[in-house]
C-alpha cells in the first residue's frame, strides 16, 4: 500500500506561480513511476506530468511544456509539480499518482491515487 497526501494547492493570480508536494509513505517510493493529474468543475481527469521510477525521464501535457516541472526527492519520498505562468484554465482539482506501470499512470488508471488538492487561478 502506498499513502500519498498532497499540499501546496491555493489561490494565486494569472502569471504567478505555485509549487505542488506530494509526500508518498508505506512502500519504496523508488518502485513507483509518479504523475500528476488534475480535473476541473465539470471536465474529466487529465493527465498533468510524469516521471519515470528509474530514469529522471519527464513527460508533459502540451498545454502545460514549458510552464510546469516535475521532480522527485528521493530522500523525502516526495514528488513535487513547480508551476509557473499559471493561467485561469489551470483551475482544478490537481491529484498526485503513483504506478508501477509507466503506462498506467500515463493513461490516469494507476495504483495509487492521492485525495487532491485544489488551484484556483485568478485573472
Amino acid at each position: 500500500q502506498v499513502q500519498l497526501v498532497e499540499s501546496g494547492g491555493g489561490l494565486v493570480q494569472a502569471g504567478g506561480s505555485l509549487r505542488l508536494s506530494c509526500a508518498a509513505s508505506g512502500a519504496t517510493f523508488r518502485s513507483y513511476n509518479m504523475g500528476w493529474f488534475r480535473q476541473a468543475p465539470g471536465k474529466e481527469r487529465e493527465f498533468v506530468a510524469a516521471i519515470m521510477k528509474t530514469v529522471s525521464i519527464r513527460y508533459y501535457h502540451d498545454s502545460v511544456k514549458g510552464r510546469f516541472t516535475i521532480d522527485r526527492d528521493m530522500d523525502k519520498n516526495t514528488v513535487v509539480l513547480q508551476m509557473n505562468s499559471l493561467k485561469s484554465e489551470d483551475t482544478a482539482v490537481y491529484y498526485c499518482a503513483a504506478g508501477e506501470s509507466l503506462s498506467s499512470v500515463r493513461i490516469g488508471v494507476p495504483d495509487y491515487w492521492g485525495q487532491g488538492t485544489q488551484v484556483t487561478v485568478s485573472s
